[in-house]
């Protein structure tokens, strides 16, 4: 995610908490949503989509410090 800012994700996930928390927490959704799409967790298509809405929620608001933060 977002290759052109490894540097700048590296330093706020150090020093910023509530980037990590929403960096980690979109981790999270990732691995839950490989995981139930490859049939290692079970749940509904219902729960899928609203997890991949939350995930790139969170992605669009990691985007947006990152973007502050390059400036």
């Amino acid at each position: 995610m977002f290759p052109e800012y490894r540097d700048l994700i590296s330093k706020l996930k150090s020093s910023d908490l509530h980037f990590q928390k929403l960096f980690d927490e979109h981790n999270e959704l990732d691995q839950k949503i490989k995981n139930i799409e490859s049939g290692i967790a079970i749940d509904t298509s219902e729960t899928i989509e609203s997890l991949k809405k939350l995930k790139l929620k969170l992605k669009d608001e990691l985007y947006e410090i990152l973007k502050k933060a390059s400036k």
